[in-house]
């Protein structure tokens, strides 16, 4: 890790990303309910679970900011313990804006990681800007650091420990289970 890119992640203190793409491989699936409708549900990565988890355990909060709507991203934000859960906002610059405000938290002290053209506002105007191996050229070249992994295929499970290994944790989540 470069020394510019340990400096950025060492100061981050909320982990911000997409859905689609990032925390999914971007499929979306319309599978029939019990009501015969048809509704959407998405396949979400367990290495990429956890270690949401554990960021939560180092201090580090977790959000998403989505430009779509999905019970399954709700459930998913439940399961890992997000602070920030925002739908249906295809415009996040002032989702982004209203996170810093309600948590103090500045902007050089969070992370984005995003895969599309939408993302790339808010990834210019974060301290870390993070994309999957699947993100689009365009937003791979406005990330300080792109995962060799895919967008839920263990990208956030990687971007995860580069902030833990920046900023010193990731030692402790080895010893906790026991790993030498």
């Amino acid at each position: 890790m470069s020394a510019g890119l340990q400096e950025r992640a060492a100061r981050i203190r909320l982990l911000l990303m997409d859905v689609d793409g990032v925390m999914t491989d971007g499929c979306l699936y319309n599978v029939p309910g019990p009501d015969g409708e048809m509704h959407e549900t998405k396949g979400f990565h367990a290495q990429d679970g956890i270690s949401l988890q554990w960021l939560r355990w180092q201090n580090i909060q977790t959000g998403v900011i989505s430009g779509r709507v999905s019970p399954a991203t709700v459930t998913r934000a439940k399961q890992v313990g997000m602070t920030y859960v925002y739908q249906g906002h295809i415009e996040k610059l002032p989702i982004l804006e209203e996170i810093a405000q309600k948590s103090g938290i500045p902007l050089e002290a969070m992370a984005y990681a995003g895969d599309d053209l939408t993302d790339i506002p808010v990834m210019r105007r974060v301290g870390l800007a993070l994309a999957p191996a699947n993100a689009c050229a365009e937003t791979k070249r406005a990330a300080h650091y792109v995962t060799s992994a895919r967008g839920g295929a263990g990208a956030v499970r990687e971007m995860a420990e580069l902030l833990m290994r920046a900023q010193g944790s990731w030692e402790n989540i080895l010893k906790k289970y026991e790993v030498e």
